[in-house]
């Protein structure tokens, strides 16, 4: 397995950073994929696989450095810079094209683990990954951006919420269940794969969520910075949440009970907002109804006010995803329930 050597101090300062180029470089292996997993995934395709397809076709050569950039387990190190925090998509992007063109060509050899394809021996590289980064951002992600940040947002303040109540090893274990995981000693499982750990105590460590699911990738600038990309929770990468079960939609309302389903994770009400496609006023009475019953609580985190669901709260969703509940006027029994891999350098998980 591939694992990082840290110290307790460097585990300590890292933090969670939201990265608009992690964000498009997602997309782009959602769209070189071709496929999905999740209804939400197979909509954005849909809408946007031909015209990818299409310039592709009218770009033979950056056609061909994508496939090779994106390699079989090793994605070519130019191509995903390590996040910084507070760095706009321009800023990212930049550094893409300030990329030495050998050192581009070297790493698309690593990536394919053997010669460049006929056509790749060229110092343009650099700059034809930028452009179709560019074009990635400007027609696929950009238009979506404000939403998707908002979901990258509730996912990381859950996962801070998640340190102060079981530490960073719960946090470090959930990135990628089976994936990454904390060891012990000082040790950060990245991935599965037969790799040479890296010291990077001292270094800056982030974490960057991006919406697109199956996937991620780890990126430095060695000795100085280390990033892990990880695909946010499912909850908030779709189109709003978890189906609501008949029942519990019956008994509290539909849009009532697809907030309280989605606050397994804690959660403010801009991004249950953004996640749910109501309104901010929708949402707060929503959450003045339910915090009333009993079913959820408010806490501070910060500068943030979350919401979460109270031991009560997990009752009513699992009765009611269990067919617990019959509706108004019925009899249903809510009794019949319990009371809710990395590769080193740049790769897929």
């Amino acid at each position: 397995m591939g694992w990082w050597q840290l110290n307790a101090d460097t585990l300590a300062r890292s933090r969670f950073v939201i990265s608009p180029l992690a964000e498009t470089f997602a997309a782009l292996k959602l769209l070189h994929a071709g496929r999905g997993s999740h209804p939400g995934e197979y909509a954005w395709l849909g809408a946007h696989l031909p015209g990818y397809r299409t310039r592709l076709a009218a770009d033979p050569v950056t056609a061909r450095l994508v496939r090779a950039g994106l390699g079989r387990e090793w994605i070519a190190d130019f191509l995903t810079p390590a996040p910084r925090a507070g760095e706009d998509f321009a800023g990212e992007v930049a550094r893409v094209r300030a990329a030495d063109p050998a050192a581009a060509r070297a790493h698309l050899r690593l990536s394919l683990a053997g010669p460049l394809p006929a056509g790749l021996d060229r110092d343009d590289l650099p700059e034809r990954a930028a452009g179709m980064l560019e074009w990635v951002w400007q027609e696929t992600v950009r238009p979506y951006w404000e939403r998707r940040r908002r979901v990258l947002e509730a996912d990381v303040v859950a996962r801070t919420a998640r340190v102060t109540r079981g530490g960073w090893a719960s946090v470090l274990d959930s990135l990628r269940p089976g994936g990454t995981r904390w060891l012990g000693d000082n040790r950060f499982q990245i991935n599965a794969h037969e790799y040479p750990p890296r010291e990077i105590s001292g270094a800056e460590l982030v974490f960057v969520p991006v919406t697109a699911q199956r996937t991620g990738w780890v990126s430095w600038e060695d000795g100085e910075r280390y990033a892990v990309v990880y695909p946010c929770t499912g909850v908030l990468a779709g189109d709003g949440g978890r189906a609501v079960p008949a029942g519990l939609g019956a008994l509290l309302g539909a849009a009532r009970a697809g907030v309280l389903v989605l606050l397994g994770s804690p959660m403010s009400t801009s991004q249950l907002t953004a996640v749910t496609g109501q309104g901010l006023g929708s949402v707060g009475r929503h959450l003045k109804v339910l915090r009333e019953a009993g079913l959820v609580e408010r806490r501070r985190a910060g500068r943030s006010v979350l919401y979460a669901r109270t031991a009560a709260g997990d009752v009513v969703v699992e009765a009611g995803g269990r067919g617990g509940w019959s509706g108004p006027g019925g009899r249903g029994r809510a009794g019949d329930r319990g009371p809710a891999g990395l590769a080193s350098g740049h790769d897929d998980y």
